[in-house]
C-alpha cells in the first residue's frame, strides 16, 4: 500500500495500554511454543510450565513487596477489583450476621476508575448487603478529601481509592489515607487501584494497611489478558471462579501461561532495574514535553500540578479548542494522545474526574492526556515534542485562506461549538468579514481568528468585520454577540435588529453581497450572494422553502443548529423524507480504495480535516494527494461539486467527518459522493 501519513506514529497514550515489551513477547513465544504444557499436569511438559508460573509468582511477590499475602494471577484489574470487592462485601455480609459492627457505607474516591463504583453498586445489589454507596470528594488538585474521610471513616464497611489516577495521572496520598483510617479506628477493608502504579512508583505492599491492590498488566508493557491481585495476609478471600481449583483454589480456570510469562518478563525488567527510566528521568522527560506543549500553545492550562502526578503524565487544555480538535490536530502529526480514559473514550461527556476536581466545563469538556511509558528515551521524546511544535504551527498558519478549488479570495468558515453552528463570510482581498450566529462558547475563539488573519496576511493593514448578526434562532444568540463584540473591542450592543447596521436593505463585504430578509417576529434572516454562482441563505433553524436560487445557480441553507443532522444542505432536493437507503453515503472500504482510484481515474480525493490537520500531515493515498477542504468550508463547495459532478471520495482521520460531507452532497443529488470507511486511520494501518 502507497501512502504517506506520518506512518512513524508517535504513541503517546501509555495510560490507555502499551506496546508489549520485546522480551515480553519473546517469553509468550516461548510458552507456547516450548513450555506449552498445563501447570495443573504431573508430567515433564506440565512441570516445565509449573516451575515458569512458580517463578514468576515468587518474582511478582518480591517486586510488590507482598510478604506473606496472597498474589495470585487474573485476567487484568477489573477482574481483581471484582474479586476484591466480591470477598469484602462477602466477609460484611456473615459480619453483619453474626451482629458485628461493621458500617454502612461503601466509600469510593470521586475519581476511581468506573471499574470501581459499577462494581461495589454489582455486588451491593446481588448480595443484598444493604450497604449505600457514596463517593468521597476531592480537592481541586484531584486528591482524596482528608477532612471528610475523617468523618466518614468511623461509618465506612469498604474504602476504594487508587494509587494513582489514569487520566490526570495524580498520585494519591496513601500514607494519609491510611493515617487517617488509623486514627479514626476504622476496620473497613481498603481496596487501592494500583494499576499505574507499577513501574512508576515505590510498591511495598505488605508494609501498607491494603488489603486489595489489582493490577493489570497491559499498562506497563505486558499484553493485554494478564494481570495480578495481591490480597494482604488475613483479609478475607472469596474466588469470584470457582472449578478445576487452579491456583491454589482461589482463581479456577487454566492459568494464561502466555501472559504470565510475558508479565514475568516484565517483573524481571523491574527487578533488575536497568529496562526503564528513574522517576527523575521521567520527570526531566514530561518536563521537556510541558515545554514542548507551552510553545505550541502559549495559552495552555494544565490541569494537574506535577508535584503530586506521575512523572510520565500530562493533563491539560488550550483555551478555545475541543479535546477533539486538539486530538485530531495531533493525530494528523503522528501522536496518538487520548481525552482520558480510553474505557470512556466513546461517550462524547466532559470528563467526570475534572469535573470531581470543580475545574470549569471548558477545561474538562476540552482535556487532553498525554502520557508515555518508563520505556520511552530521550531521542523519543525530543521527536514528539518537535511534532508538538509543528501542531502549533500548523495551528497558528490555519486562518482563512482562499478556495483550495480556485483562486477566489472570499469564502465561508461553519464555525460549531456545543450543538450550534455559526458562520465567518469573508473576502480577504477586501480585508472584510460578517459574522452571523456566532456560537457563545466561541467567542474568544472568533475573536482571535480574525486577529490571526490580519497577522497571517503582510499585505493587509486590517480587517473590518462588516458586522456580527444573529438570525434569532440561538437563545443564547444576544449574549454571544455581546461577547464577540466585547472581544473584537467594538460596543456590546448590537446597533440594530439582531445586529444589523442600518436601516440599508443590502451589506457589501467586498465581492460579497448580504441582503436582509424582511423580518418575521423576532427572526431575520440573511442572504449572500457570491460571485462565482453560489447563493447561501441563513435562516436559523427556518426551513427557507421561501428562498428561490436563480437559475443555474445553488442555494445552500446554512442552519444555526442541525437540521436531519446536518449544518446545511442544498435547496430544493433530497431532504429527510426521501428514501433513506438511497441518501446514505456510499461507504468504500480501505482495501478496495486502491481499484476504485485505478478505475476513476477523475475521482477527486477529499480531504475534510480542518486545515491544520492538514498543514500537520497531509494526506496521500496510493499516489493520490487529496485536495483539502475542511468540513467548515464545505457549505461554500457545494455548488462546486454540483456544478461539476465526478466520483467524490472523501476521507478524514477516522470517516466520521467524511460521512457527513459525503451525506450531504448524496442529499443535494451528487450520486457519486463516497466516503473511506474507518477513514485515514484504518487505509494507513
Amino acid at each position: 500500500m502507497s501512502h504517506t501519513f506520518d506512518a512513524d506514529e508517535l504513541y503517546l497514550d501509555a495510560n490507555a495500554t502499551s506496546p508489549v515489551l520485546p522480551a515480553a513477547i519473546a517469553a509468550a513465544l516461548d510458552a507456547m511454543e516450548g513450555r506449552f504444557g498445563n501447570p495443573s499436569s504431573s508430567h515433564a511438559c506440565g512441570l516445565r510450565a509449573k516451575q515458569l508460573l512458580d517463578a514468576t509468582r515468587a518474582r511478582a511477590r518480591r517486586v510488590l513487596g507482598a510478604g506473606p499475602g496472597r498474589v495470585l494471577f487474573t485476567s487484568g484489574a477489573t477482574e481483581g477489583i471484582q474479586t476484591a470487592v466480591l470477598s469484602a462485601l462477602c466477609a460484611l455480609r456473615e459480619r453483619a450476621a453474626a451482629g458485628d459492627v461493621c458500617g454502612d457505607l461503601l466509600l469510593y474516591g470521586a475519581t476511581e476508575h468506573k471499574a470501581v463504583s459499577e462494581s461495589l453498586a454489582h455486588w451491593n445489589r446481588l448480595l443484598g448487603t444493604g450497604l449505600t454507596l457514596q463517593a468521597l470528594p476531592v480537592d481541586a488538585e484531584g486528591r482524596h478529601r482528608l477532612d471528610i474521610l475523617r468523618e466518614l471513616a468511623p461509618r465506612a464497611a469498604m474504602v476504594c481509592t487508587m494509587a494513582a489516577n489514569n487520566e490526570t495521572g495524580v498520585v494519591s496520598d496513601l500514607d494519609g489515607i491510611a493515617r487517617t483510617l488509623r486514627e479514626s479506628g476504622s476496620r473497613a477493608y481498603w481496596m487501592v487501584d494500583c494499576v499505574q502504579a507499577l513501574g512508576k512508583l515505590p510498591l511495598a505492599l505488605a508494609d501498607t494497611r491494603i488489603d486489595y491492590a489489582p493490577f493489570s498488566g497491559h499498562k506497563l508493557y505486558a499484553p493485554k489478558g494478564i494481570g495480578i491481585l495481591y490480597v494482604r495476609d488475613g483479609a478475607p478471600y472469596t474466588p469470584l471462579m470457582i472449578g478445576g481449583g487452579q491456583e491454589a483454589g482461589q482463581r479456577s480456570g487454566t492459568e494464561n501461561m502466555a501472559g504470565i510469562a510475558a508479565l514475568g518478563a516484565v517483573l524481571a525488567a523491574l527487578e533488575e532495574g536497568a529496562t526503564f527510566r528513574s522517576h527523575a528521568e521521567m520527570a526531566a522527560m514530561r518536563a521537556r514535553l510541558a515545554a514542548a506543549l507551552g510553545e505550541a500553545f502559549p495559552a495552555i492550562v494544565h490541569n494537574t500540578p506535577p508535584h503530586n502526578a506521575l512523572p510520565t503524565t500530562l493533563n491539560f487544555a488550550v483555551p478555545g479548542m475541543a479535546s477533539k480538535e486538539l486530538l485530531d490536530l495531533f493525530d494528523a502529526a503522528g501522536l496518538r494522545v487520548s481525552a482520558g480514559s480510553a474505557c470512556s473514550a466513546a461517550k462524547a461527556a466532559p470528563s467526570y474526574v475534572l469535573d470531581a476536581m470543580g475545574l470549569p466545563l471548558w477545561r474538562s469538556g476540552g482535556a487532553v492526556r498525554l502520557s508515555f511509558g518508563p520505556l520511552a528515551t530521550i531521542g523519543f521524546i525530543d521527536a514528539a515534542c518537535a511534532r508538538i511544535r509543528r501542531c502549533g504551527q500548523a495551528l497558528r498558519d490555519a486562518v482563512l485562506v482562499p478556495s483550495a478549488l480556485s483562486d477566489a479570495s472570499h469564502g465561508l468558515l461553519q464555525l460549531s461549538a456545543d450543538g450550534r453552528h455559526g458562520w465567518i463570510a469573508f473576502d480577504l482581498a477586501a480585508r472584510a468579514c460578517v459574522v452571523i450566529d456566532p456560537p457563545l462558547a466561541l467567542a474568544p475563539r472568533i475573536s482571535s481568528m480574525i486577529a490571526a488573519m490580519i497577522g497571517s496576511m503582510s499585505e493587509l493593514h486590517g480587517l473590518s468585520v462588516a458586522a456580527v448578526l444573529g438570525t434569532g434562532a440561538d437563545p443564547d444568540g444576544a449574549a454571544a454577540r455581546a461577547a464577540l463584540r466585547a472581544a473584537l473591542g467594538l460596543a456590546t450592543n448590537d446597533p440594530g435588529m439582531l445586529g444589523w447596521p442600518g436601516d440599508a436593505a443590502e451589506l457589501a463585504v467586498g465581492a460579497l453581497v448580504l441582503a436582509r430578509l424582511p423580518a418575521e417576529g423576532t427572526r431575520a434572516g440573511y442572504l449572500l450572494d457570491t460571485p462565482d454562482g453560489v447563493r447561501l441563505a441563513f435562516t436559523g433553524d427556518a426551513d427557507g422553502a421561501r428562498l428561490q436560487a436563480p437559475s443555474g445557480r445553488t442555494l445552500v441553507l446554512c442552519h444555526a443548529a442541525d437540521i436531519d443532522g446536518l449544518a446545511f444542505r442544498a435547496a430544493g432536493n433530497a431532504d429527510a423524507g426521501s428514501d433513506a437507503a438511497q441518501l446514505a453515503p456510499m461507504q468504500l472500504e480501505a482495501a478496495a480504495l486502491d481499484g476504485f482510484l485505478r478505475s476513476h481515474p477523475d475521482a477527486l480525493l477529499v480531504d475534510v480535516r480542518e486545515q491544520a490537520e492538514a498543514a500537520a500531515g497531509a494526506c496521500v493515498l496510493h499516489g493520490r494527494a487529496a485536495v483539502n477542504v475542511p468540513l467548515s468550508r464545505l457549505a461554500e463547495h457545494l455548488g462546486h461539486f454540483l456544478a461539476a459532478p465526478r466520483p467524490l471520495v472523501f476521507v478524514c482521520r477516522s470517516g466520521n467527518r467524511s460521512a457527513r460531507a459525503a451525506l450531504c452532497l448524496r442529499r443535494a443529488g451528487h450520486a457519486q459522493a463516497w466516503t473511506l470507511n474507518g477513514g485515514m486511520a484504518l487505509a494507513l494501518g
